[in-house]
């Protein structure tokens, strides 16, 4: 019993640190020779993307590295140049030619970031994980103050076609084609915008086959999605109010000067 305990302990332990192998990354970026000049037609070399630029996307754990091939010292600095350092990686310590710095980024967050000498020169880390965005669902609703985001993970691309209050609905155009054997679908989606429970219909059709779990605001639906489907429809029993915060204000302030002038009006018949 003893022996079978220790071999599955290392078996989950080995998994775990092949799950970090797989799934950390590190990535380059590198500041080119005469990138000191503030006429310089470009000032990083991001080795993920090929851009020339400051600018990087990447997921939780994962690390950056900012190499100088410049012949002049630099310095990688958390911040803007308009608020300064803001202490969160890198600081005043010079690169000088050939040296690097590095951080592992396990946060979601945007992170700004300069050189202190060189002011001219910035860029953005983009931390997230794996889940992208689409934003302000909910404003075409009311008077579009009440405005989510709605995350997912899928190897294909959503776009919000419809929210169809009535039926209480949102409706997805999918584009792009699968490209891994994998269809699952991980969308996150704010209780106040849709609650469940859910049903889901893909391209006229009923699924049946998703998850859902609800943590406090937020559903969370795995769905398995057929190949190539185009449209993706989620039905709730709520859905984002008719009216955002700002319209009850107007609708009660509305409201309470009408009866205040009805009262007015009897005081002055008598």
């Amino acid at each position: 019993m003893n022996i079978l305990f220790l071999m599955i302990s290392i078996m989950l332990i080995s998994s775990i640190i092949f799950t970090n192998i797989v799934f950390a990354a590190s990535y380059d970026i590198n500041m080119p020779t005469g990138s000191a000049s503030p006429v310089a037609p470009y000032f990083w070399q991001n080795e993920k993307s090929g851009l020339a630029t400051g600018d990087i996307e990447i997921l939780v754990g994962d690390t950056i590295i900012w190499k100088n091939a410049d012949q002049a010292k630099h310095t990688v600095t958390s911040g803007t140049p308009d608020d300064g350092p803001d202490g969160i990686f890198g600081g005043s310590d010079f690169l000088a030619p050939g040296q690097s710095y590095q951080f592992k980024f396990d946060k979601k967050g945007q992170y700004p970031y300069y050189c202190l000498i060189h002011t001219w020169m910035t860029g953005t880390v983009l931390v997230t994980d794996g889940y992208q965005i689409i934003p302000k669902v909910g404003k075409t609703i009311g008077d579009g103050s009440a405005v989510f985001d709605v995350e997912y993970h899928f190897d294909r691309v959503l776009s919000l076609v419809t929210i169809d209050k009535g039926q209480k609905l949102l409706t997805f155009q999918i584009v792009g084609h699968s490209q891994f054997d994998d269809n699952t679908l991980k969308i996150r989606l704010p209780v106040d915008l849709i609650d469940g429970p859910f049903v889901i219909i893909v391209d006229g059709k009923k699924i049946t086959e998703f998850e859902y779990f609800k943590d406090n605001d937020l559903n969370t639906l795995s769905i398995s999605m057929p190949d190539d489907s185009k449209l993706l429809t989620i039905i709730g029993t709520s859905i984002v109010p008719e009216f955002g915060s700002l319209s009850i204000i107007i609708l009660a302030i509305a409201t309470m000067s009408i009866i205040l002038m009805g009262q007015k009006s009897r005081s002055y018949q008598n």
